[in-house]
């Protein structure tokens, strides 16, 4: 099945990148989207179904000018998958370009996201789901 999630998630974040949405088919109905785990995040929040996803999203993208999210790599986990993304775009407060790495961590069951989990550090995802670098996967 690993491979399979892996797959699923390289279809979905085609499907951002195309739409600036999430494709609907691939969440659980009881999905979570975790920042508590993202080092430095002001609040741990939580977000709950994929309603609360795109409301995530949705205000997070809301800061950016010509906001970009590229995944660089995806790591096999089992029924969890890294994946290494790139995020760049200028604030519209200030106009300032941000270009920077952080890691989310997916868990699925039976072909559906049921819970992502934000880290600002790919080896800190990596650790999470017991890659570490040196067992690090990635799938292209």
């Amino acid at each position: 099945m690993s491979a399979e999630n892996v797959e699923i998630l390289r279809r979905g974040y085609e499907h951002l990148a195309a739409t600036g949405e999430l494709l609907p088919e691939n969440f659980d109905p009881e999905f979570v989207w975790d920042m508590s785990t993202f080092r430095g995040w002001p609040e741990g929040q939580t977000y709950e179904g994929i309603e609360g996803a795109r409301e995530f999203l949705r205000d997070w993208t809301d800061a950016w000018k010509d906001w970009r999210l590229e995944v660089e790599e995806l790591h096999d986990a089992g029924e969890r998958v890294v994946a290494v993304v790139r995020q760049s775009g200028a604030s519209k407060t200030t106009g300032l370009p941000v270009d920077m790495h952080f890691a989310q961590v997916w868990t699925l069951r039976d072909g559906r996201q049921v819970r992502m989990e934000m880290y600002a550090e790919p080896d800190e995802a990596l650790r999470a789901v017991g890659l570490g670098e040196a067992g690090a996967r990635p799938r292209d």
